[in-house]
Formats: structure tokens, C-alpha cells, sequence
């Protein structure tokens, strides 16, 4: 690995420094002829980095990992993780490399980190590659969700690498370059766990507290607060998860972070039918982690991350397991109200109306399999005086018109319903077109897909059909893969 002489981009190494149990130096394989596929400049921008610098060769280099700042250690992070409830205690970043940590203007720290970069010690049976196909899934995916305002790790780019990766056919290769708060996980703590080095455990948990939540530090158990603070943070996620019908795929433990933001954008996808049961992940056989069952998984995660730290809680066994136990039952009281608090705004209400009306709209979606995007659009046209549209998704059932009639009596407001019901979400079978025509050489409908998905709460002239739903013969077999 050269170092790239003329960049200004300073990396520090704190995760490296701090925990070197769990960082393994290691270096990204070369790529035969990496181009840029796509950039975020405003992202880049943020993090006080140059757009311009970034499409040179030089630039390139670096988001593909051939070339560092000096002074950078990048590493694979050592991780465990329960894969759909089964627990492995040595996952890691099998194809990814933390290059570090990047400082941005504004004072945050934020992870620049490589996925699809080459085998590491972690690989296990894999090639550590990636292709084209799933790396931009994630840019655009990630890029739906911030605009979305969910929590999430960003792409800052996707370079193809010139390599051949084999998967069932041959696929062109790419590397992400990917932004998060930090790359903590659920399957950090559960690995400093499995080593049963105390020390070690204590000081992660005291690194994610400085890095994530610090008012934990004033606490009278901080390692307790830092618990609860990521079990408040996580059940607001899932809770915006459930409100824009987004569908994870592969909620492990390793994929749940101590941030509270989205990671690792895999076989994930968006709701067109309303239905709890819906998954459309391969290799979710059994339907663990399908969208209805997100917020009880979730849950599931935070009780493996309290038995990872319960050693941090109290010396004496028995009070720390009733400690943990306490704080986790925090967890579905704060799940409901984010996501009641999330259904009001989205039905026009004020913060002190009927939270029924919210429960009782799932209900009429799952019997109607109605739109979840459109019927709240249509929503707010009926608060405005005409409510054919949402009669024509949700059905003439007697139920319908006593609800809509509650609904309006409760004086909904259609333009802030407006401001936080989208237009456009990435519709999977858009998304497969797009990815699709790029793993070919067209960029064009990718290009037009992320225009459409960055604007999402504005109806726009010629974007129609992005706001339009699959064709039913599309939705009832799609299925979408991890990219491994």
C-alpha cells in the first residue's frame, strides 16, 4: 500500500489505538483498473473533503484503498454476531477495512470505510470482493434513507475495480466507500465479551460512550445509561423503519450498531403491498426478519447486548441481570411512542391526538394489501376534500369510511402531512432496473433513480413512475440477495 503524497485528508486511528484486540492491520488488494461510478459530493463536502480531489486518480486510489494519508492504520475489525440466532464468535470485516477515522468541519468523527476491498484473516470461505450491482444498491439505498431522515451509514462513492468477481455468473467488481458514526455493533461488545477480558470490555464500552454517547459519562452507572441510551436510539430507529415500510433483511446482531444508524444494505427493500409477513430476502427462508417482526428482533438484539455487558452492570450477577432486565423493558414503551408519535405526524395530527387512529389505519392497510407510500399521499388529498383516492386503495368496507370520518373529524393538516409522507421511495423493481442496466455499462437510469430518491417528498414533473408501484406480477416473487 503507497501513501498518497499530495491529499490533505488526515485519518486518525482512535478505534485502532484504543481497542488493538480488536483491529487487525491489514491492506486492501489492488484494483486492476478502478474508475469512479458514482460520488456523493455534497456528503464528501460535509466531511470537508474535496469532490474534485476525489475524481482524480489520486482520489480514486483512496476510495478503493491503494493509497492512504500518512500517518493512517487501516484495519479489519474483529466482531462477533448471532446470524439469524445462531451465534459465531469470530465474524469481522471479511471483505472490509476501516481506514479510519475523519474529522469534519463541524467538530464529528465520523468512520471512512471500505467494503469489498479483498479477503482479510476474517473471509472465512469467501473471496472478500464485491460487485457492481450490490455496492450501488447501498449508495442508493443509503442516500433514500438520509433523505428520508433515517439514521443511517452513508456511501460516500462506488469505484469499479476492473475485477471479475464470480458469484452465480460473473459480475464486475466494485469497492464502497462507506460513512457512519462509527462501525460499533452489537457483535463488537459480544466479541470483547467472548474474550473474557474484562478490561477490554470495559474499555470498548467506555469508547463508545465517548463516541456516541457521552452524557452517559455524568451518569451514576454509565456503562448501565450507555445501555439505555442505545436501546432508546435503537427503538426510534426501528420504529422510522416501520413508518416508511423499509425492510432490513439481514437484522443480526453484527448489523445492529450502537449509533442507532441503518447498516449494511443488503438483501433490503421497501414495502409496495402492505403486509407483515413480507420478506424478501433469500436467504430468510423462515421469515425471522421480516418487516412485521423488525421491532420483536430488534428487541432480541438489545437482550444479547445486555448479556454482553452485563459484567459492566454490577459485580453480583443476580443485580446486574435486574438491571438489564429493567432497562430493557424500556425498550417496547419507547418503540410505541416513537412510532405513535411518527403515525400522528404522518396522519396530519397533533402530537396529543387519538393514538388508535394509527393502530387501527394498519389494520385497514394489511386487509386492503393497500400501498403503504401512496395511501398516505392519498391521505392527504382526502384532507383536502377529496378522499376517492384512498377509497380506491384501501377498499368501501364500512370500517373505511368510519375511520376516515374519526380521521377527519380530528382536523388533519394536509401540507404537513406532505412534508413527511413521501412521494418516492426506491420501488424494488426501479432499483433492480437501475442496477440492472449499470452492472452492464448504463449508468443512466442509476443516475435517474438517485435524482428521484434525493427529492423524495416533492412530486416532480416527469417522475411518475418512480412514484408508482411494481406491476403485482413483479412483487409476488421478488427476492432480493446479500451480494456475498
Amino acid at each position: 500500500m503507497s501513501v498518497a503524497p499530495s491529499t490533505t485528508v488526515l485519518l486518525d486511528h482512535r478505534f485502532a489505538r484504543e481497542l488493538p484486540e480488536m483491529a487487525l492491520p491489514w491492506r486492501a488488494e489492488e484494483a486492476p483498473d478502478p474508475r469512479l461510478l458514482v460520488l456523493d459530493d455534497e456528503l464528501a463536502a460535509g466531511l470537508g473533503l474535496d469532490p474534485a480531489w476525489l475524481r482524480s486518480p489520486e482520489g480514486v486510489r483512496l476510495l478503493v484503498g491503494a493509497e492512504v494519508p500518512a500517518g493512517a492504520q487501516p484495519v479489519a475489525q474483529a466482531y462477533s454476531g448471532h446470524q439469524f440466532g445462531g451465534f459465531s464468535p469470530r465474524l469481522g470485516d471479511g471483505r472490509a477495512l476501516l481506514l479510519g477515522e475523519l474529522t469534519a468541519p463541524d467538530g464529528t468523527l465520523r468512520d471512512l470505510h471500505l467494503k469489498g476491498s479483498g479477503r482479510t484473516p476474517f473471509a472465512r470461505a469467501g473471496d472478500g470482493l464485491a460487485a457492481v450491482g450490490p455496492m450501488l444498491r447501498e449508495h442508493v439505498i443509503s442516500q433514500a434513507m438520509h433523505a428520508l431522515g433515517v439514521p443511517t451509514t452513508r456511501s460516500l462513492g462506488v469505484v469499479a475495480t476492473g475485477r471479475t468477481v464470480l458469484r452465480e455468473t460473473p459480475l464486475p467488481g466494485a469497492v464502497l466507500a462507506r460513512v457512519a458514526a462509527s462501525h460499533l455493533r452489537v457483535g463488537s461488545v459480544q466479541y470483547a465479551r467472548a474474550t473474557r477480558d474484562p478490561e477490554l470490555l470495559r474499555r470498548l464500552a467506555d469508547h463508545a460512550i465517548r463516541r456516541h454517547h457521552p452524557q452517559a459519562a455524568d451518569a451514576e452507572h454509565p456503562h448501565l445509561a450507555l445501555f439505555e441510551a442505545v436501546v432508546t436510539a435503537q427503538a426510534q430507529l426501528v420504529a422510522r423503519w416501520m413508518l416508511v415500510g423499509f425492510v432490513h433483511g439481514v437484522m443480526n446482531t453484527d448489523n445492529t450498531t450502537l449509533s442507532g444508524e441503518t447498516i449494511d444494505y443488503g438483501p433490503c427493500a421497501f414495502l409496495d403491498a402492505y403486509d407483515p409477513a413480507t420478506v424478501y430476502s433469500s436467504i430468510d427462508t423462515g421469515g425471522r426478519y421480516a418487516y412485521g417482526n423488525q421491532p420483536r428482533v430488534l428487541e432480541w438484539n438489545l437482550a444479547r447486548l445486555a448479556e454482553a455487558m452485563l459484567p459492566l452492570f454490577d459485580e453480583d450477577e443476580d443485580r446486574a441481570v435486574e438491571l438489564a432486565v429493567a432497562a430493557l423493558g424500556r425498550f417496547r414503551p419507547e418503540y410505541d411512542a416513537a412510532w405513535a408519535a411518527g403515525a400522528r405526524a404522518k396522519l396530519g395530527l397533533r402530537p396529543d391526538a387519538d393514538a388508535s387512529l394509527g393502530d387501527e389505519l394498519v389494520t385497514l392497510l394489511e386487509g386492503a394489501r393497500a400501498d403503504l407510500t401512496q395511501t398516505f399521499r392519498a391521505l392527504a388529498v382526502a384532507a383536502r376534500g377529496d378522499d376517492a383516492p384512498v377509497r380506491a386503495l384501501l377498499g368501501a368496507a364500512p370500517a373505511v369510511g368510519d375511520w376516515l370520518a374519526r380521521w377527519l373529524a380530528a382536523g388533519p393538516d394536509a401540507d404537513a402531512m406532505d412534508r413527511v409522507n413521501p412521494v418516492v421511495v426506491p420501488r424494488n423493481h426501479l432499483v433492480e432496473e437501475a442496477l440492472t442496466a449499470a452492472t452492464a455499462g448504463d449508468l443512466a437510469p442509476f443516475e435517474r433513480l438517485l435524482d428521484a430518491v434525493r427529492r423524495p417528498f416533492e412530486a416532480r414533473p416527469g417522475f411518475e413512475r418512480y412514484a408508482a408501484p411494481a406491476p403485482p406480477e413483479f412483487g409476488a416473487s421478488y427476492r432480493t440477495f446479500c451480494g456475498t
